[in-house]
């Protein structure tokens, strides 16, 4: 009888996954659910790969780590929104929740981290459970506390499997109760929404009054021409699942029609994540 040879090596987290294949969208619908699609099949492979932050890090010096120049970016964040410690954070696009368990724990900040997929819910709250040494099978509506310790007021986190397209009725619905934020904190997931102005004109309407749009994202230069944007633009559209990409210009333009007011101009930061890569 021949033996088949099971090997004691673990295997890695996204072998098991295919990767959705590059091609272009034929409608927001159709990109709203790959976008979902791939989280949920690839989001254990990104966190092996890329740790709790899924997103660039801002490097202030050739020997930093990716983790640190990751931190480094919610950092600047931090530093130019002048956020206040202990703000009542929803952090939009939450991924598998690296930035929000930050807020949270380095800021005392109660954070909402809200995100398409649920697998990417599921590892959030695996992860914050570690942390806080709390149970990951609590009631999705339940915070995870973080002590205060050194100083620092303890702050607490929880992740909602939600549509950012939806949160406004989710949040403030037309019967019960409506919740505000002091911030909406957005980190390299706008670029993915197809409905750009209702994400504006739904965090005017969530925050409360004179809160913060936080805001970090990819951006396409001004007065590219067609070929270029053919050439340049549309495959990275394709390939990272977007829909066309903004300029900074357009999202200050938005903002302002939702009713915001722009306190920090845009601040290009390419060179500074390009390391990232």
């Amino acid at each position: 009888m021949a033996q088949q040879e099971v090997s004691s090596q673990q295997p890695h987290p996204g072998d098991q996954h295919e990767i959705p294949s590059v091609e272009a969208h034929g409608s927001f619908e159709s990109l709203k659910d790959r976008i979902k699609t791939h989280y949920e099949i690839a989001s254990d492979y990104y966190y092996s790969l890329w740790g709790q932050h899924i997103h660039h890090g801002l490097f202030k010096s050739p020997s930093e780590t990716k983790e640190q120049a990751q931190v480094n970016l919610i950092n600047f964040l931090l530093e130019i929104s002048a956020l206040p410690a202990g703000s009542k954070v929803l952090d939009v696009g939450c991924g598998i929740g690296g930035t929000s368990r930050f807020l949270a724990r380095e800021h005392g900040c109660q954070v909402t981290g809200i995100t398409i997929s649920g697998r990417q819910v599921e590892i959030a709250r695996q992860v914050t459970a570690t942390e806080t040494s709390g149970s990951a099978s609590s009631s999705p509506g339940d915070f995870a506390k973080y002590p205060g310790e050194a100083g620092k007021t303890g702050g607490q986190v929880r992740f909602l499997e939600l549509d950012a397209e939806k949160m406004l009725d989710h949040f403030r619905p037309a019967t019960g109760e409506a919740e505000t934020f002091d911030c909406v904190w957005i980190s390299e997931a706008l670029s993915h929404l197809p409905n750009k102005e209702l994400f504006f004109s739904s965090s005017f309407s969530l925050v409360k009054s004179g809160g913060l749009l936080v805001i970090a994202d990819w951006f396409k230069a001004p007065g590219l021409s067609p070929e270029q944007e053919a050439a340049d633009i549309k495959p990275i559209e394709d390939g990272m699942l977007l829909p066309r990409l903004y300029t900074a210009d357009e999202y200050v333009a938005l903002a302002t029609q939702a009713g915001f007011k722009t306190r920090k101009e845009p601040v290009d930061i390419s060179k500074d994540v390009a390391k990232t890569w």
